[in-house]
C-alpha cells in the first residue's frame, strides 16, 4: 500500500519542487514529533500543549478544562457546517447533542450556514469561549487534551520538546 509521503515525492518529482508536509493532530511530545518526522514529514503542528500556556490568550478556564479533562471526556463534535471537530463533553455538547439550539440571531459569519437547518451557532459558542464560559461553549481540544496536567510557559515546553 503507497504511503502519503509516496504520493508527496512522486508529486515532487513531476513538478520539481520540495513539498512540506506537517502532521497534525494528537502531536503531544518529543516522541511524537521524532515519529512524524521518522515517516518523513517536514514538521508538526501543536495546538493543545501551546494553549496550555501562560503565554497563550486563552481564557483561565479554558486552560483549566485542559487540565480538569479526562480521556473519556473528549468527544468528536459536528460543526454547523459539517466538520467534525474535538471538544471537551460539557452542558452545551450534552444539550445540542439531543436537541436543536434556538438560534435568535445569524451574524453571518459562514456563508453556507443556514441558520434554520443547524444545530447551534459556532460564532456564540467560540465567544462564550472567550469569555470562559465553558459549560456553554465548544472548548476544541486535541486528542490528547486528558495529558495535560499543568500550564507552563512556552520556553519550558519547547525545552522539553527539543531536548
Amino acid at each position: 500500500m503507497k504511503k502519503i509521503i509516496d504520493y508527496v515525492k512522486e508529486y515532487e518529482m513531476n513538478l520539481n519542487k520540495k513539498i512540506p508536509v506537517l502532521f497534525a493532530g494528537g502531536v503531544y511530545d518529543q516522541n511524537d514529533i521524532s515519529h512524524y518526522l521518522a515517516m518523513g514529514c517536514s514538521g508538526v503542528q501543536m495546538g493543545t500543549r501551546f494553549v496550555a500556556t501562560e503565554e497563550c490568550d486563552a481564557h483561565p478556564h479554558f486552560k483549566q478544562a485542559y487540565l480538569d479533562a479526562t480521556e473519556a471526556n473528549i468527544c468528536i463534535v459536528k460543526s454547523p457546517v459539517g466538520m467534525p471537530g474535538r471538544a471537551l463533553v460539557n452542558s452545551f455538547t450534552q444539550t445540542v447533542a439531543e436537541q436543536k439550539e434556538d438560534i435568535k440571531k445569524c451574524t453571518n459569519c459562514l456563508t453556507i450556514c443556514k441558520p434554520k437547518e443547524i444545530p447551534y451557532c459556532i460564532t456564540n459558542t467560540l465567544v462564550n469561549a472567550v469569555k470562559g464560559d465553558t459549560e456553554n461553549a465548544l472548548v476544541f481540544c486535541g486528542s490528547n487534551a486528558h495529558r495535560v496536567d499543568k500550564i507552563t510557559t512556552v520556553k519550558e515546553l519547547l525545552d522539553e520538546l527539543v531536548n
